[in-house]
């Protein structure tokens, strides 16, 4: 992947600490849901998203996870920008990725309804009656998904431009997985197996962003 190292940059420039708070979004997403999933009250990984967690109590933990994680994805694609060279890819690919950042934030602004028995106390099945919000979550979700389900193919491509074959399969791969488990998910569908297969994607696509943003971080010159 063509990064400043063909660039000349000054040594006052940002882009590789922008490049590592890219790299905490991934981390810190994973680690609050994994506390999460293991302390709150009532909460089945295997029936339950991770959205449903905003309501209740402790909702601003996960209000808070989802819209710093989204800073942080849209800081580290600044860095992206900054660092690959302009082209198809080098423009693309970080737009892609910080509308991923935006759907985050969104995703945290527009709490997602209380159903099927979470938090504690909430009827099981889907919510009798949406709110107003409810819909603008799984909007804002979406659109967010496919931001960065398209980032994928477009580092898939470049990386393949740049002879970089495992990268390419990788990223390829991560954004076909993805795209299976959200289709799956969004189908209405409810089974364990497609809940769990759907949190494994999404903690697949944080290890690839997280491993992308270090890729192109540790190919810049030391500042």
């Amino acid at each position: 992947m063509t990064t400043t190292a063909q660039l000349s940059y000054p040594e006052t420039d940002r882009t590789p600490a922008l490049l590592r708070l890219g790299m905490l979004a991934g981390p810190l997403y994973v680690l609050v849901g994994l506390l999460e999933v293991l302390f709150r009250s009532g909460f089945d990984i295997r029936r339950h998203a991770l959205s449903l967690m905003s309501n209740g109590g402790l909702g601003w933990i996960q209000i808070a996870s989802f819209i710093c994680s989204g800073v942080l994805v849209i800081v580290g694609a600044i860095g992206l920008r900054r660092a690959i060279y302009p082209g198809r890819g080098g423009t693309a690919g970080p737009i892609l990725l910080a509308i991923h950042g935006l759907g985050l934030i969104g995703a945290g602004i527009f709490v997602a309804d209380p159903m099927d028995g979470f938090p504690p106390g909430t009827p099981p099945g889907p919510p009798a009656a949406m709110s107003w919000h409810g819909p603008l979550h799984f909007m804002a979700g979406g659109i967010g998904f496919f931001g960065l389900i398209g980032a994928t193919l477009v580092f898939a491509y470049l990386c393949f431009r740049q002879r970089e074959s495992g990268w390419a399969v990788a990223s390829l791969l991560t954004g076909l997985f993805f795209f299976g488990a959200f289709a799956a998910i969004a189908s209405g569908t409810r089974h364990p197996a497609i809940n769990l297969g759907f949190t494994a994607a999404v903690v697949v696509s944080w290890v690839w962003l997280t491993a992308l943003f270090a890729k192109v971080r540790s190919e810049l010159s030391e500042p």
